[in-house]
């Protein structure tokens, strides 16, 4: 389990080592990183692309490592969350994993919070999510 970077870590150690994991909970991660660097924030892009690469020079690379173009590693179930306002990852990343987790049969659930943004800040989003985390882990792990 993993939020942000971590939610990225959640969905590369599904993908480049499946056999390790029983379940994985992703939280407001990155699936793409050529979609997250098209859909974040113009202010916030220039920032990123000194972090992860750029998508005019270093395409073939975030291609390479992002989860979504390794699904059909993905053995584990899969929750994943995110806020529907994420102003850091948009919440097209959750979309777009759950979308392809389900083409490939994985089991997978999504919680999309309508009222947060890159995380998870009011009490009764924390208390419904940590509740359903419980539920998914007690019925797959």
């Amino acid at each position: 389990m993993g939020g942000s970077y971590g939610g990225f870590v959640v969905l590369a150690a599904l993908t480049e080592y499946p056999e390790l994991w029983a379940a994985g909970v992703d939280v407001v991660g990155i699936a793409n990183f050529i979609t997250f660097l098209e859909n974040t924030g113009d202010w916030r892009r220039e920032l990123r692309e000194a972090e992860y690469g750029s998508l005019e020079r270093d395409r073939e690379f975030l291609e390479s490592i992002s989860p979504i173009n390794n699904i059909g590693a993905i053995e584990a179930p899969l929750f994943v969350l995110h806020g529907a306002n994420d102003p850091r990852v948009p919440v097209g990343e959750a979309e777009q994993i759950v979308e392809r987790a389900r083409e490939q049969d994985v089991p997978v659930r999504k919680l999309i919070f309508d009222d947060e943004g890159h995380g998870l800040s009011k009490l009764e989003n924390r208390i419904e999510a940590y509740r359903e985390i419980v539920e998914f882990l007690d019925e797959h792990v």
